[in-house]
C-alpha cells in the first residue's frame, strides 16, 4: 500500500523534548494514512525476520521484533488517548474504521507459522534473566493468541476478534453518549438545596454549555455512586440522581448497550474455548499473578460475608438516622450524617481545602519530592492535546532527566468517565526512549475565575492515577514490552494504591491542605478525625465493589453457547447466586456502564483491585513501621518494584521490596474484615 507521508507527523519520530507528540502538528486526517503506513510498515519487519536465512537468534528475531512497530505504536497512543480523553465525532468515526484493522493487524502477527516457528528456534542458553523473560513471553503470547491452531480454527478466531473489536469501539462510543445525555436537569435551586455555591455555580456552567436555558445540570460520573448523592437534602432529587446513573445504558430506549455487553461475553466464551479454556475467565485469569481462578473465587468468597455483615448493621444505623427505612438514594447522605455524628468529620465541609492547584504541587509532586527527590517543572512551552492539560517536566535528585507527566484533569462531553493513565512514550534502554505519561481525571470545571475545589474522593484519585504515572516514569527496562505499567491486570493497581497512603500523612496533608481563600491550614484535629472516620462505610464500599467484581466473572464463566435474552435478568440472577445482591447497595457498576470490562481491558478483571490491595494494605504496614516518608524507603521501593516493570516476575518482586510473601491480615483490618 502507498501511503502519502506528506507533511505528516507520525511519520517520523517528534523532536520535541522526550519525544512528546507534536500535538500542535497532528490533525485529524493524519490518523489514518499513519495507520496504514504503520501497519504496512510493521509487515515489512515481520516479513524481514521470518526471510532472514541466517539461523533464528535472540537478536536477529526476538530484539527485532522488539524494534517493529514504531511507527504504529506512535500513532496508536497518541490516537487511543484522544478516542478516551477528546472523543470527538471525527475520531470516534476514525476508531470505527481502525479498531477491527487494528485487531486483524496483531492476528496478522501471532498468526504467522513461519514467525512463530523461528521463535520456537530461539535458543534460551546464556540469555540474562530479562532477555529469558522476555523470550518466555512472547512464546506464550503466540499460544494464547491461537498460533498452535488450525487454518480453520484461526479463521474463525480472525473472525471472533475482529467483530469483538468493533463491539468494543462500539460499546465506549455509546456510553459516552449515554452518559451525556443521562446527565440530570434540575430547574430550580430549590431542589438542590446541600450543594454549595460552587456545586451550584458549576451545575449552572454545565447546564448552559449543554444547551439548557437557564437551570443546573448534574453530570454522571462513570461509577453508580454520584458525588452530589452525599450532600442533596431533597429526597426526590436524590432519587432522580440515582436512577439516572443506575439506569444508564438499561433505559428503554437504549438497550442496545445491554445487547452489546452479552454480545461480547458469548463471543468470549467462544473464543476462549478454541483457545482450550473452559472460560474467557480461565484464559484471561491464565496469565496474571493469581495462581488461578480458583484462587480468586476462594478470595471472594471470604470476603463477601463478611462485607454484606457490616453493610447490614451500617444500615440499622442509616435508618435509625434517617427515621424511615433507607433507599439505595438515601445511603450516601445518611451515611454521611452519621459519619459526622459518630466522628465528627463532614468530608462535603473539607473541600475549601482542597484546591485542585494546591493538591497537586503541594501534595502529590510534593509527596514524590519528599520519597523519591523528583522535581516537577511545568513546560508552558510543550503543547498538549487540549487546551486544559498541562505538561511538566521531571527529574530526579540528581538534576538527570526521568520523563514528562502531562495533566488532563476537567470533565468535557468528548472525555470518557472515570480516570485513567495512559503512556504517550514508553521507556526503554533499546530504544532509547524514557517515559512521557498521562493522567485523566473527571472534575467538573467551575466558572472562569472560580477555584477548582475536590471532593475528598477527588483527592484520594489524584494521588491513586499518579502512582500510575510513577510505575512509567520510574521504568528502568531493556524492552519496550515490560516497560511501566506493561504487567499483569492484577498487580497494575498495586503501586496506584500505594500511593494512596500519602495523601493523610502528616507532613503531606499539612503542606497541601489549606483554605483556598484564607490560606489557614485544615486543622490536625479535623485530619485525625478523617483517619479515624475510615472504616466508616466500608460494609457499603466492598459490598458494592464485590458487586461488580462477581457481576464481571458471572458474565465471563459463561460456557460457550451459553444465550442471555434478558441481561437485566442475567446481572438479578448473578448477583443473588453470590450473596450480594442487596437493593440498597448496588454494585459499583452495572452491565450497561462497565467500561472496564466492555470497553477495556479488564473482562474477567475486576477484581484486580481486591487482588492489588492485599499487597498495598501489606505494604503501608511496612512504610509505617520503618520511618514512613524517607528517601531510604522510596530508593527501595523504586529500585525492587517500580522500576521494573515486567521484566521480573512482579510477586519476585514484591518479595524482593518485602522479603517475604504478602498476608492477608492487613487488608482485612483495614476494611473492617478482621
Amino acid at each position: 500500500m502507498t501511503v502519502d507521508a506528506t507533511g505528516n507527523p507520525f511519520m517520523a519520530a517528534s523532536t520535541l523534548p522526550y519525544g512528546l507528540p507534536d500535538f500542535a502538528a497532528i490533525k485529524d486526517e493524519h490518523y489514518l494514512p499513519a495507520f496504514d503506513a504503520g501497519m504496512a510498515a510493521q509487515l515489512a519487519e515481520i516479513e524481514a525476520i521470518t526471510a532472514n536465512p541466517e539461523p533464528a537468534t535472540f537478536a536477529n528475531t526476538v530484539v527485532d521484533m522488539e524494534r517493529s512497530g514504531q511507527l504504529l505504536n506512535r500513532v496508536a497512543a497518541v490516537f487511543y488517548n484522544a478516542s478516551s480523553s477528546h472523543a470527538t465525532e471525527p475520531i470516534q468515526a476514525i476508531e470505527k474504521e481502525v479498531a477491527p484493522r487494528l485487531a486483524a493487524h496483531q492476528d496478522d502477527i501471532y498468526l504467522d507459522a513461519a514467525l512463530y516457528r523461528r521463535f520456537l528456534a530461539v535458543p534460551a542458553d546464556g540469555l540474562d534473566a530479562e532477555s529469558a523473560r522476555l523470550l518466555a513471553e512472547y512464546l506464550k503470547a503466540f499460544t494464547r493468541a491461537g498460533a498452535q491452531l488450525d487454518a480453520a480454527a484461526q479463521s474463525r478466531l480472525r473472525g471472533l476478534n475482529a467483530e469483538l473489536s468493533t463491539l468494543n469501539t462500539a460499546y465506549s462510543q455509546a456510553l459516552l453518549k449515554e452518559t451525556n445525555d443521562s446527565a440530570l436537569w434540575v430547574a430550580d435551586a430549590a431542589e438542590l438545596d446541600g450543594l454549595g455555591e460552587d456545586d451550584l455555580a458549576t451545575a449552572a456552567a454545565a447546564a448552559r454549555t449543554a444547551g439548557h436555558d437557564g437551570g443546573y445540570l448534574l453530570t454522571l460520573i462513570l461509577p453508580t455512586a454520584q458525588p452530589a448523592l452525599e450532600s442533596l437534602t431533597h429526597r426526590d432529587t436524590r432519587r432522580r440522581l440515582f436512577e439516572a446513573s443506575v439506569n444508564r445504558g438499561s433505559r428503554g430506549n437504549d438497550a442496545g448497550l445491554l445487547g452489546t455487553a452479552a454480545r461480547m461475553a458469548a463471543l468470549r466464551a467462544e473464543r476462549a474455548t478454541l483457545l482450550g479454556f473452559p472460560t474467557h475467565a480461565a484464559f484471561a485469569t491464565d496469565d496474571q499473578t493469581a495462581p488461578s481462578l480458583a484462587a480468586i473465587h476462594t478470595l471472594l468468597a471470604a470476603l463477601a460475608p463478611a462485607a454484606v455483615a457490616n453493610a447490614r448493621r451500617e444500615e440499622e444505623l442509616l435508618a435509625e438516622a434517617a427515621g424511615h427505612p433507607i433507599e439505595a438514594w438515601d445511603w450516601a447522605y445518611y451515611s454521611e450524617q452519621v459519619r459526622r455524628e459518630k466522628y465528627s468529620v463532614d468530608l462535603a465541609a473539607l473541600r475549601p481545602y482542597f484546591e485542585l492547584e494546591r493538591v497537586l504541587t503541594h501534595g502529590v509532586f510534593y509527596a514524590a519530592e519528599r520519597l523519591y527527590g523528583l522535581t516537577f517543572l511545568e513546560r508552558t512551552d510543550l503543547p498538549g492535546y487540549h487546551p486544559e492539560v498541562r505538561v511538566w517536566e521531571v527529574r530526579n535528585a540528581d538534576g538527570s532527566q526521568l520523563g514528562l507527566f502531562l495533566g488532563d484533569y476537567y470533565t468535557r462531553d468528548t472525555k470518557n468517565g472515570g480516570a485513567w493513565m495512559d503512556s504517550l512514550v514508553e521507556q526503554s534502554t533499546l530504544l532509547g526512549r524514557k517515559a512521557v505519561v498521562v493522567n485523566n481525571l473527571n472534575i467538573p470545571k467551575p466558572p472562569a475565575g472560580e477555584p477548582t475545589l475536590l471532593t475528598y474522593d477527588e483527592v484520594v484519585t489524584c494521588f491513586h492515577e499518579f502512582g500510575h504515572a510513577l510505575h512509567g516514569l520510574f521504568s528502568d527496562v531493556q524492552y519496550p514490552r515490560f516497560s511501566g505499567t506493561n504487567v499483569p491486570r492484577d498487580f497494575v493497581e498495586y503501586p496506584s494504591q500505594v500511593n494512596e497512603m500519602w495523601l493523610l500523612w502528616p507532613e503531606v496533608v499539612a503542606n497541601y491542605a489549606r483554605h483556598h481563600a484564607t490560606g489557614e491550614p485544615l486543622a490536625a484535629a479535623e485530619i485525625e478525625k478523617v483517619k479515624a472516620a475510615a472504616q466508616w462505610g466500608q460494609g457499603f464500599a466492598t459490598t458494592e465493589y464485590l458487586g461488580a467484581t462477581l457481576l464481571d466473572l458471572a458474565w465471563h464463566e459463561l460456557e460457550p453457547g451459553a444465550s442471555v435474552a434478558d441481561p437485566a435478568a442475567f446481572e438479578e440472577r448473578a448477583l443473588a447466586a453470590a450473596g450480594v445482591k442487596l437493593a440498597q447497595i448496588p454494585p459499583r457498576y452495572r452491565t450497561g456502564y462497565f467500561s472496564h470490562i466492555f470497553a477495556g481491558g479488564y473482562s474477567a478483571g475486576y477484581y484486580a483491585y481486591i487482588w492489588s490491595e492485599v499487597l498495598d494494605a501489606d505494604t503501608v504496614e511496612w512504610f509505617k513501621s520503618n520511618g514512613g516518608l524517607t528517601r531510604a524507603n522510596g530508593n527501595l521501593f523504586r529500585g525492587t518494584v517500580l522500576d521494573r516493570g515486567n521484566a521480573a516476575d512482579p510477586l519476585a518482586s514484591f518479595r524482593n521490596f518485602r522479603g517475604r510473601d504478602a498476608e492477608l491480615a492487613p487488608l482485612l483490618a483495614r476494611r473492617g474484615l478482621g
